[in-house]
This record gives C-alpha cells, structure tokens and sequence, in this order.
C-alpha cells in the first residue's frame, strides 16, 4: 500500500513531495543508524494528510527533511514547488510549522505579539493580517488573553497560542505535530473544524502527525503510516478503514457442546462468555470467506445462531495491525464465486443483550 510521489501522475498541483528521502547518521557503518529508507508520497495543494508511525518510524525525521531542517542522505524534498534544499528561504516562505507545541513561541511576549512576529518574520505585514489574528484568537478561545504574557497562561492556552502562531500570516503548507495536545475537548473539535475550512476555502495543504487517532479519521483525507523508516500505508483512511472490515465478528448462538471447538477452527476466538445456555463471543477471521466458514461451523455444532454483527475497525485498528507487521489483509476474490458478506451485516437481533 505504498506510492510514489503524486507528481509522477501527471497532475500540477502538488504542493508537497517526498521523492526517494533517505537519512543515515554515522558513517554508514556498522554503527550507522538508518533512520528513513527511500520514502516517497506526495501531497496535493488543500488535502489534509497524516504522516502516522510509532516512536522511532522515522516520520519525525521525515518532517525534518522536507521543511530543511534535516538534509537528506538521498533524495528530494519539494514544498509548493521548491526544491527545499536547493532554495530553503523560498521554501519557508510558503510554509508554517509547529514542531514543539508551545515550546514555539516566547513566552515573555504576549500572545498577540507573538502573532505580530510570526506573522512579521515569514514575511505578512502585521497590521495587515490583524483581522485574521482577531480570528484566529477567537476560533482558538484566547481572545481575552491576547495582550496577556504566554508565561501565564496553562498548558492547554500556551499549545493554542503555538497554533495560532503557526496559522498568523496565512502560509499554503502547514505541517503540524500534535497539534491538539492540551486542548480541552471543545478546544480541539473547533481546531478540527478550522483546518478542515482552510482546506476546503483557502486550499491550503496541512502534513499533520498525531497519536490521536480519532482526530486523524475525522480530519485527514489521507493517511501515510511509517515503520522502520519506510512508507508501510499510503491510503485514503476510509479505503484503508474498508481494508480491515468485516474480518471481526460479534455472535450469539445457542450454547451447544462442540460449538467452541467448531468456532476455533474458523477463526481466533478473542472472548467467549456462556450464561443461560447462550454463548456470546467475538472472534476474528483470517479473510472474508472464512465468513461463511464460520456460519457453517456453528451450523454443523448443532447450535442455533441467534445474532451476530461486525465489528467495524477504526483507525487505530488499522494503525496498530499495519505497525506490528501483520499487513493489510488481502483484497483478492480468489476462492471460488461466493458472494462476499456485507460490510456490517444485519443484526439479527436488535435487543441490548449481546
């Protein structure tokens, strides 16, 4: 589930591109640490993209690389059309980040004149982006706080003030790490809601790296995963989501003898309950066809199947079977012409008791 950098398709409006990014410290070796391994995707001009990985996939040193801050061992790094090491100046012109949370700005200025030197040193005229400012502190909720010194406000007001650095003067390409840290929930939903407007309206292009995996589904239009420095994932997160569907299942059958044992030949059994003559239990199945595999099972038991449903993965899910090693599962329709089970099968019954 890899891709190379989107402007080998043929379209213009890339507005970030990694193209072959490599990065070794040391000499090369055996003390050499690779920290990225050929990583290539591209991002288009108003998508939302998450660059996912856990501690140590190399997706900080990849941000690093195509804002300049790092050189790469090999590889290109393009930013709205600059080549980053070639012209980093032109590069940082078109971009903001926010790689530290409230660790970006200073904290003995208050908030709006740490706006007005954000704003001032990527090159907006201050008095003319004020409106946006005025904005920006009212979406965020630290109006009130604007002439206040950000050394006194909390955690939560200080990463909202960082936010509202990076978003001063207006920059195309924004790359954001943890950007919803301390944000109280209200706090966050409006940021949410924020840069999905930016995107939609200014066409402006966000690289967003987050642990927070709900704030990833509901902003990003796309998700690239790394792990152990290379692209494992690079999908739209609801074809990624669909990839994973339907593999986990959550029955109700009458409890008969063999019914157990029958079950555990079809799939992993993940929790298993008996009470009143009726068993509960989820199990997980190794591909879609094994669906039928499992009806059958509990079918020849002798049990009667009273309920069942999908259980339908989130992002995490995915995140957390891609990282380990375990893959996507296959999308091939090899094994014979049976007609593929629904994506959320029908509960067959609606009561509270499963």
């Amino acid at each position: 589930m890899t891709s190379s950098p989107r402007s080998g398709d043929g379209r213009t409006d890339v507005a970030v591109s990694a193209d072959g990014l490599r990065k070794e410290y040391g000499d090369g070796g055996d003390d050499g640490v690779l920290a990225v391994d050929d990583v290539s995707f591209g991002v288009d001009s108003g998508e939302i993209v998450g660059l996912l990985g856990p501690n140590g996939a190399g997706k900080t040193t990849t941000i690093k690389m195509l804002l300049g801050l790092v050189t790469p061992s090999a590889g290109s790094a393009t930013v709205a059309g600059v080549d980053v090491e070639a012209h980093p100046r032109r590069a940082y012109e078109r971009v903001g980040a926010m790689l530290e949370g409230a660790r970006n700005v200073y904290w003995r200025l208050s908030v709006r004149e740490n706006l007005r030197f954000f704003a001032a040193i990527g090159g907006a005229d201050p008095g003319e982006v004020r409106d946006r400012h005025d904005d920006l502190l009212e979406t965020l909720g630290i109006a009130e706080k604007a002439d206040v010194p950000v050394r006194e406000l909390s955690r939560g007001q200080k990463q909202k003030v960082a936010l509202a650095c990076t978003l001063a003067r207006g920059a195309d390409v924004l790359f954001l790490d943890e950007p919803t840290l301390g944000l109280d929930v209200e706090s966050s939903l409006d940021l949410q809601r924020e840069l999905r407007r930016l995107a939609r309206e200014d066409g402006v292009t966000v690289v967003l790296s987050s642990h927070d995996m709900d704030v990833v589904e509901r902003v990003c239009d796309r998700v690239v995963i790394l792990a152990d420095g290379r692209v494992a994932a690079d999908e739209r997160v609801e074809d990624l989501v669909e990839v994973f569907a339907t593999q986990a299942y959550r029955v109700r059958a009458s409890a008969e003898p063999g019914l157990r044992d029958a079950v555990a030949r079809a799939g992993t059994i993940e929790s298993w309950t008996e009470r009143d003559g009726i068993a509960r239990f989820e199990v997980v199945l190794p591909d879609q066809d094994a669906f039928y595999d499992l009806v059958d099972a509990v079918r020849e038991s002798g049990a009667a199947l009273e309920a069942f449903e999908s259980i339908d993965p989130d992002l995490e899910d995915v995140f957390v079977q891609i990282t380990s090693g375990d893959g996507a599962p296959s999308r091939s329709t090899e094994g014979g012409d049976r007609e593929r089970p629904p994506s959320r099968p029908p509960v067959t019954d609606g009561g509270d008791d499963r």
